[in-house]
């Protein structure tokens, strides 16, 4: 058979094109039924010829193959750390009620907010997953986002593309945007079984399912992630584009409509008297529930009620989570060791007889601190009731003192830092303990992380997948450590080929030129800040000058208060900072901060500046703008020069058009200094 006689004709293709079609579609139906309706029409393996069919025609004809389609749903794996994303709408935290009393104190305070109105109520499952948003453009998911801290999260898009339950592509054309959030989680069962499996395998088991949810969510390889027995529900909305809703109950009967789960124990309810009845019903539940629920969430269902309630800083007004009860156990303290984290702070941990509580076995419980060990007078020994505190993290909440046989021991606070060996402080007023030298392992991933960021020294590529990996590796043992890569240091982790690794090194000897105010900040000093940076450094112009510096001569710098010149000190009498300070030195980093120039091109000017720049941070641009002879401001008048404009701007713009001052963009201002 000759090459031309095996092209598919036009009919031919046409024909394939059609078949490819209808499996999208019913593999489509299918995913709906499953995990949208809970009524599956057909087998997995059934399902899984479906998929199989589809695979192979699209790599017959791989012109046909679209991104929305049920085969792409995995794909290459990241090169780099998962990128920020600002939620255009902030994903708020709910404030939480942990009895009825709460509960109906909350719905009084909806009333006294509403006195004309008598609003209907929605209540959901609390689901203890990890939060998700979910963009969809006319229909098409187009990006994914963890929570993070309400504002910003991580774009986890390849991952959750991997996730059955949420689709690629909605069940219809959909508005131009529509952005939802939910959980990802993992049921119960698939939990179970994916452990059992890592334990015949000799892989790493997970604690719990909220866990295991989140670290496959944030797995750097796709393919990972999709072996991961994930699940998604949704619970609310965020942007939305060309559609509306009356009720929060209109959308959740949206989201079935488009394709989206939502919890089956979602229920519309008249009456608080209904919500209460529901909220009963739904404890009841609770252990019989195939995924594991933290609580109920109960929302006002009018938007428009909604609306007029608003939000508190944190959190609305409208809503509120019912947190179950947390499950408590008894046991005895073993012992009690201090524990490092990631800011120095030192927590003590108790180390318990395992005990079955909240479904899982539990041998150690934070503490918190000393103060909270002297509340509960607890001692090494103590019989203890504990709970799990968020159905995650267990505790200590207090000591069965009738149990005490006279053979407990006093439990004191350590006096050097169980890592390193060094200096433990503790400020007035504060109850937490810490260590504060600088090259603390235990601390060492925040500390790199900290000095490599844009507003320090400015390193682009030193994210915290490298960061984690170069500490893990030993390849660093203090930020200096930074300056002591190599390539064939680099070369030998998994995140580096030649070009990344010599783009870091670029970007590390880039950095040494930065000066001194930055590299202050970047050391990651207690209490000092970008300001107080570079305050201390146009004051003293050189880091040998403010090592020497006693506590009244940095009281002396305009801005700077005891508690800061105590830790400046502090800091600086440790011998493991002098090293650090001395290999950083012989590594070439600039050690002094220049001196402002003579004649100014900006004299007489004064600037404000609003929003977020990209280049610079606020500090130092108005740094940039004393350095060169101008003036900085922090609110607007007719005096102002110049109103510099960033990022989502804030009433200063505003202000600016209605004064009529002069406003220029990050582009403008830094072609006025020549940066």
């Amino acid at each position: 058979m000759s090459p031309s006689s095996s092209r598919k004709t036009p009919q031919d293709l046409g024909a394939v094109s059609k078949r490819i079609d209808r499996l999208r579609e019913a593999i489509r139906h299918h995913d709906y039924r499953y995990y949208v309706l809970s009524q599956p029409e057909i087998s997995d393996a059934e399902y899984d010829v479906l998929l199989r069919e589809l695979a192979a025609l699209e790599t017959q004809h791989p012109s046909l193959v679209t991104p929305d389609s049920p085969t792409q749903r995995v794909g290459a794996a990241l090169d780099e750390a998962f990128r920020s994303v600002r939620h255009a709408i902030p994903m708020l935290s709910l404030d939480n009620a942990f009895s009825e009393d709460e509960l109906i104190a909350w719905h009084q305070r909806v009333m006294k907010g509403l006195p004309s109105h008598t609003p209907s109520y929605t209540v959901e499952l609390k689901i203890d997953g990890v939060g998700l948003a979910l963009t969809y453009e006319r229909g098409l998911l187009t990006q994914a986002a963890t929570r993070g801290d309400g504002t910003t999260g991580e774009d986890v898009t390849a991952n959750a593309k991997t996730i059955r339950a949420i689709p690629l592509r909605l069940q219809d054309a959909g508005p131009r945007r529509l952005e939802v959030r939910g959980e990802v989680y993992m049921a119960a069962k698939d939990f179970d079984a994916y452990n059992r499996e890592a334990v015949r395998q000799g892989a790493e088991t997970f604690v719990n399912p909220r866990n295991a949810a989140a670290g496959s969510l944030r797995q750097k390889d796709p393919h990972v992630t999709a072996t991961r027995p994930l699940r998604f529900f949704t619970h609310s909305y965020g942007a939305v584009e060309g559609m509306s809703f009356a009720t929060h109950w209109d959308f959740l009967q949206a989201c079935k409509r488009l394709g989206l789960p939502a919890t089956e124990h979602a229920r519309y309810c008249a009456s608080f008297e209904e919500v209460q009845r529901h909220c009963r019903h739904l404890k009841s539940l609770r252990e019989r529930l195939p995924y594991e629920a933290d609580g109920v969430v109960i929302k006002v269902n009018e938007l428009a009620l909604q609306e007029r309630l608003g939000m508190t800083m944190r959190s609305p007004r409208w809503a509120i989570a019912y947190k179950f009860p947390a499950q408590q156990a008894t046991t005895q303290v073993l012992n009690v060791t201090p524990s490092v984290g990631r800011t120095g702070v030192i927590t003590p941990v108790a180390t318990l007889t395992p005990v079955a509580c909240g479904g899982v076995m539990i041998s150690s419980a934070t503490l918190h601190n000393y103060d909270e060990i002297r509340r509960l007078k607890l001692r090494i020994n103590d019989w203890v009731a504990i709970q799990r505190a968020g159905e995650v993290i267990p505790q200590v909440i207090k000591v069965i003192e009738s149990k005490r046989t006279g053979k407990e021991r006093a439990i004191k606070p350590p006096t050097r830092c169980p890592e390193c060996r060094g200096i433990i402080t503790q400020e007035k007023d504060e109850v937490a303990y810490r260590c504060i030298n600088p090259s603390c392992p235990a601390q060492l991933v925040r500390e790199v992380l900290h000095f490599g960021s844009r507003t320090a020294m400015d390193i682009e590529g030193l994210g915290e997948a490298v960061v984690e990996e170069l500490v893990g590796q030993g390849l660093i043992r203090d930020v200096a450590g930074v300056h002591r890569l190599t390539e064939a240091d680099l070369l030998k982790m998994p995140l580096f080929a030649e070009k990344k690794a010599q783009k870091l090194l670029e970007a590390i000897r880039a950095s040494r030129a930065r000066g001194l105010a930055r590299l202050l900040y970047g050391l990651g000093i207690r209490h000092v800040g970008e300001k107080a940076a570079m305050d201390v450094a146009q004051q003293f112009h050189s880091m040998a000058r403010i090592m020497k510096a006693t506590r009244e001569e940095l009281e002396g710098v305009s801005g700077i208060g005891p508690v800061v010149a105590e830790s400046v000190v502090q800091f600086f009498a440790q011998p493991q900072t002098r090293a650090l300070i001395s290999h950083l030195d012989a590594a070439g980093l600039k050690m002094t901060e220049d001196r402002p120039r003579g004649p100014t091109p900006l004299a007489d000017m004064t600037f404000v500046f609003t929003g977020e720049l990209s280049a610079l941070s606020r500090v130092q641009a108005e740094a940039l703008v004393k350095q060169l002879g101008g003036r900085a401001s922090s609110s607007v008048s007719r005096e102002t020069t110049y109103v510099v404009v960033g990022e989502t701007p804030g009433s200063k713009f505003q202000k600016a058009k209605h004064l009529g001052v002069q406003t220029i963009d990050e582009a403008q201002f830094r072609k006025l200094v020549q940066q």
